[in-house]
């Protein structure tokens, strides 16, 4: 099958078609790329540290399990203009969207809180307290949404993406084995232990997160993509989940390269941009650093928003970024709250951070298969989606994605999340700025 086969629109490449594409562009690379947040950095700096180039295989799979249930958010967006909390409600009936909006609501809230613990930390390595950095960002945040129309917040968005490039950078000046490193990616390791399967776990739910198909397809709808211009539509959800995943890689490779060869054990993103230092140098650190306040900033704006668009979808109110708090206020009053209560988490002293980002994985992983069981009834819906129902192979991909991840939901919920538990050797690196944001002070020593 060639390219112009999937994108019919790219067999003729003009001017014309080139600016449509960019005008488009926006929902698949913004999704897509802000799921590389806090708990994504983490996930895979720990990923890198702990094992090494060894999981660095399962990037392919994950970039196409990542595409096509994207794509498919994208595809029922432009062919119905209606967001998926809207759709599940409407074929499923209110109590059931009741219930996937709560579950969605506290994996959110728990999300959002991690991302203030990511600008909190991000800045201390900079010698900013977060009593200064946790309020102004909340500010920012509130001000850009609120205040904002919905062209400026992309514009904002998509120059954040840009920033993204700090992590590629960082991996070079880690000077890794490209040879090594080809080699884990083509081929699987196949020592499998309990940690490397929770380490496993803990890539995909980062990867593919529930909130990601709320929130694409609401995008896809608020710009006013239809099924005649949807091929850009598509091309730009692809570029969005390449560039993730080429983000999430450069990361494993930087953490595999130093940290793990060094021997030393971290537990946050920002412990590895702390341990970059004697490794690699000051410069790869700011890099980490910087490349975590905006992950971290990046999605403080956009998980509350994604929450706040499918909450109010599945009960039928007002919503919209181009609106104002009276043309809909329930949409910004959510958006307002999530955000008021999660920096304020984060400035409570005693805040147990670790035990809220870690409830908040657990009820990804559990809502996620029964989000996407309900995207493949709709998209397999005739009456519904017309000539744009799934083809036969991405029902296969899809389908398959939802036996693994429940699968692994399973093992995932009776297992230690990856940090948590004592590591059975070296030494574990804690900056000041990670515990002051989990509520602890610094300890005098290694800490467990």
């Amino acid at each position: 099958m060639s390219l112009t086969s999937i994108f019919p629109s790219l067999g003729k490449l003009n001017r014309r078609n080139i600016v449509m594409f960019l005008a488009l562009l926006g929902p698949g690379i913004i999704t897509a790329n802000v799921d590389n947040d806090a708990g994504g950095i983490t996930t895979y700096s720990l990923a890198g540290a702990q094992f090494g180039m060894s999981l660095l295989w399962m990037m392919l799979p994950t970039t196409v399990a990542l595409v096509v249930i994207q794509e498919m958010c994208a595809r029922m967006g432009a062919v119905t203009g209606k967001g998926l909390a809207d759709l599940i409600r409407e074929s499923f009936g209110v109590k059931i969207t009741f219930y996937v909006m709560i579950a969605l609501l506290l994996t959110n809230l728990g999300n959002t809180v991690s991302e203030f613990a990511g600008i909190a930390a991000s800045m201390e390595l900079f010698g900013v307290s977060k009593y200064i950095s946790v309020p102004l960002g909340a500010i920012a945040v509130w001000l850009l949404i609120v205040k904002g129309s919905y062209r400026i917040v992309e514009k904002v968005f998509l120059v954040a993406c840009v920033v993204y490039v700090a992590y590629p950078v960082a991996a070079f000046m880690s000077g890794p084995d490209w040879g090594e490193v080809l080699r884990a990616s083509a081929v699987p390791d196949m020592h499998v232990t309990p940690s490397s399967v929770t380490m496993m776990i803990g890539v995909i739910g980062t990867t593919i997160a529930p909130w990601m198909q709320f929130y694409q397809q609401a995008s896809v709808v608020e710009k006013g993509i239809t099924k005649e211009n949807y091929n850009f539509s598509r091309l730009d959800v692809i570029v969005g989940c390449v560039m993730a995943i080429v983000v999430a890689f450069f990361i494993v490779v930087a953490c595999a390269a130093t940290i793990f060869k060094a021997g030393i054990k971290i537990e946050t993103a920002a412990d590895a941009a702390m341990a970059l230092t004697p490794l690699v140098g000051e410069y790869a650190t700011g890099l980490f650093a910087v490349g975590l306040f905006n992950a971290s900033l990046f999605a403080a704006c956009v998980l509350p928003l994604s929450t706040s668009y499918y909450i109010c979808e599945g009960m039928g109110w007002e919503l919209g970024v181009d609106k104002d708090f009276s043309e809909a206020p329930q949409f910004f009053w959510l958006f307002t709250l999530i955000i008021g209560i999660s920096a304020g988490i984060i400035l409570w002293p005693e805040a147990p951070l670790i035990a809220i980002m870690y409830l908040s994985q657990v009820v990804n992983g559990a809502v996620l298969p029964f989000v996407l069981i309900f995207m493949l009834r709709l998209i397999n819906d005739k009456r519904l989606m017309g000539d744009y129902v799934n083809g036969p192979v991405f029902n296969v991909i899809a389908w398959g994605t939802v036996v693994i991840v429940m699968g692994l939901t399973l093992i995932m919920t009776r297992s230690h999340p990856p940090g948590l538990h004592r590591p059975a050797h070296g030494q574990v690196s804690r900056t000041p700025a990670l515990a002051c944001c989990a509520g602890q002070k610094k300890p005098p020593g290694p800490s467990l």
